[in-house]
């Protein structure tokens, strides 16, 4: 296992749930079938304060975000986004209500409510769902046993960022014994508008509440079960990169799991769980803000109902004769969303029609240690897929079409039931060197992805063709191939961990333009594509107080068919800290930035237009520190953005159901500050 310190993480912060002794913050990257050679794994407190947690995962080297506003930033990995990245919200997922990604998976995850979150680069696993070729993002809540004689544990956070006079508190309560628990987590989040470095105020605020009842049956330290039920409510979401806003926004997650462990010489774990997770969103152009045209009041209900579950069994021993991790998994999501006119009451558009996505995967991964010196990993999935659209015929009156009528229009076809059969897998290789602590690895993936509801159903209309957004009923699903090689290297006072990746993409969905004249619509199709690129990180340690990090990384992105760039892909991006640590203080500095992306796919008449322009480069100085006030009370400060500068991250967001591009600049200054304390 390989550590270093996260740039800017602050020693003496509670551990969430867990209530350590005292210790800074880290990151690990580990081998193994969770986590990878260059994944990250942390706890949200080594992540910046008083934030959604989307937004605050960007600092890591290789993940990228689309900014909309201030909340439900979409994240990228290896440049890809959307459903290439796997997100599991304490195992389950949570598929967003938005057609256009205004709450995407992570929206309905508070940073305060969750003790462990792990960034899996690339495809390194076959265990956490099908596709997954940009990486996995792995939320846990992890409640140790109590020990004799304990009876309760508690902690609270509170917390105040000037840019956006944003307010947050959280709460962590546990009660219990040796055989069982309950366990209490609420958050509460209150923003406002935050001014960009030009003084100008952006929309971006919000408010957020949410709360956690975790039930747990601990009867040894092998065997847990565990029932939980989360609530979030959202309020009030307002989104500078998008036509509408969103006045509610709400999810409810129930969770049942059970986990048994050192059972036999030949099982030697159990792992299931189930989930219902449901999502109700509405968007309009007039509560939160004076629409256009007064007789345009438009609102776009939706409902997103996801219900799964897996079964992994452990079998066998990783250094005699191997360990393979066997298991099923079962998703379906149901969504539905309509766009209506509340000025006459017409129906406009149907914009998922009610469509039905079910996927169920079977898969086995095994693990060997081979000898001293080599590890190796192979994985193999099968997913069966089938996708419909029960309302495509549903047709609004007047002028607007029906979803069938606007895929006859744009892809000659309609909707009909689907089905997929898709194949996936890993090979990897770990050499340890003898000359250097450290060691060499290789891996080839094939992952699957078949297309999401916005990417096959969706049917957006408009008077004006090119104001119409329609899905492909007809798209092949994506398929990774992908090559990744690296090395892993550590001394006394630094370590290094560097990969580079090839990924061919066969039939990767392309968002783009129906090129027609006087007929511009948002389509989607199938092409090939290569994405090429690598990731660097370099921890050093000068002294017993002094330590430095610097991390890198790149993505080249090229649409073999059409012989241009893909459009929404970040350029070189960086990222370096200096660290001091003396007795109870801990102070540092850090530098974010990235280069200017001038391979760009911005022009609507040949291209998709997706991308707002080349993006100059940009770089930003944070400062931030912490104070221990003695082993239960804590406090963290500082101030982002020191020198006020205006920039905007080169992914933007189309807005909502028209062509328009927008790039919403980052916020300006920031000060903040944050107390915890634990009981």
């Amino acid at each position: 296992m390989h550590k270093v310190i996260v740039a800017g993480a602050m020693a003496g912060i509670m551990a969430q749930g867990v209530f350590a002794e005292e210790a800074p913050l880290e990151i690990e990257i580990k081998g193994g079938a969770a986590a990878g050679p260059g994944s990250v794994e942390t706890v949200p407190e080594a992540l910046p304060p008083i934030m959604p947690l989307d937004d605050s995962l960007r600092i890591l080297p290789g993940v990228s975000g689309s900014r909309m506003g201030g909340h439900g930033t979409d994240l990228v990995i290896r440049g890809q986004g959307k459903t290439s990245i796997n997100v599991l919200l304490d195992g389950a997922y949570v598929h967003g209500g938005c057609p256009n990604r205004m709450d995407p998976p992570l929206a309905y995850a508070p940073a305060e409510s969750y003790d462990k979150v792990t960034v899996i680069k690339g495809s390194q696993t076959v265990i956490y769902g099908s596709g997954g070729s940009g990486g996995s993002v792995i939320l846990e809540r992890e409640t140790p046993r109590f020990y004799a004689d304990e009876k309760y544990r508690a902690g609270a956070t509170a917390g105040y960022r000037s840019n956006s006079d944003t307010w947050d508190a959280s709460v962590d309560v546990a009660a219990g014994s040796e055989k069982g628990f309950a366990r209490l987590l609420g958050s509460y989040i209150d923003a406002g508008n935050y001014e960009d470095g030009d003084g100008d105020s952006v929309r971006s605020a919000f408010s957020e509440r949410a709360g956690t009842a975790i039930l747990g049956y601990t009867p040894d330290d092998h065997t847990r079960f565990e029932l939980s039920y989360e609530a979030q409510r959202t309020r009030d979401v307002l989104f500078a990169g998008a036509g509408m806003d969103s006045p509610i926004s709400d999810a409810d997650t129930l969770r049942l799991k059970f986990e048994k462990k050192a059972i036999g010489s030949i099982v030697d774990a159990v792992k299931a769980e189930i989930y219902r997770a449901e999502v109700e969103h509405v968007m309009d152009n007039y509560t939160l803000r004076t629409p256009a045209n007064p007789m345009m009041l438009m609102r776009a209900p939706s409902t997103s109902d996801t219900t799964g579950g897996r079964i992994i069994v452990d079998v066998g021993d990783i250094n005699n004769y191997g360990l393979w991790k066997l298991g099923v998994d079962v998703q379906n999501n149901e969504r539905d969303a309509v766009r209506v006119n509340d000025f006459n009451d017409m129906l406009n558009s149907v914009l998922w029609p009610g469509v039905d996505i079910d996927q169920t995967g079977l898969f086995a991964e095994y693990h060997r240690r081979v000898d001293e010196n080599n590890r190796f990993t192979g994985g193999l999935r099968y997913d069966r897929v089938t996708a419909d659209a029960s309302k495509a015929n549903k047709d609004p009156m007047g002028m607007p079409l029906s979803p069938n009528q606007l895929y006859s229009i744009y892809y000659d076809t309609t909707a009909s039931k689907k089905t997929e059969n898709n194949w996936g897998g890993l090979l990897r290789w770990e050499h340890d060197l003898d000359a250097a602590n450290g060691y060499l690895y290789g891996g080839i993936s094939r992952s699957v992805r078949t297309a999401d509801a916005t990417e096959r159903f969706l049917a957006s209309n408009a008077a004006m063709p090119s104001m119409r957004w329609v899905g492909n009923p007809d798209l092949d699903p994506e398929k990774s191939h992908q090559l990744d090689i690296g090395v892993v290297l550590e001394d006394d006072k630094w370590d290094l961990d560097a990969a580079i990746f090839y990924n061919s993409v066969d039939d990767f969905i392309l968002r783009d333009r129906f090129h027609a004249p006087m007929n511009n619509a948002t389509i989607y199709r199938n092409i090939d594509a290569t994405l090429i690129g690598g990731e660097l990180n370099l921890n050093y340690r000068w002294s017993d107080n002094w330590s430095s990090n610097f991390g890198l990384s790149y993505v080249h992105a090229e649409n073999d068919t059409d012989d241009r760039a893909i459009a929404q892909i970040p350029p070189l991006e960086f990222v370096a800290s200096l660290d001091y640590g003396y007795g109870s203080w801990d102070l540092g500095g850090r530098v974010r930035g990235a280069a200017e992306q001038n391979r760009v796919d911005d022009d609507p008449l040949t291209g998709s237009g997706l991308d707002v322009q080349q993006t100059p480069a940009w770089a930003v100085l944070d400062l931030y520190g912490s104070y221990r006030f003695n082993n239960n009370t804590s406090v963290r400060f500082g101030i982002d953005n020191v020198f006020d500068r205006n920039y905007a991250q080169h992914l933007n967001r189309s807005s909502a159901f028209d062509p328009l591009q927008v790039q919403v600049n980052e916020p300006g200054i920031s000060a903040y500050v944050q107390l915890a304390a634990k009981f």
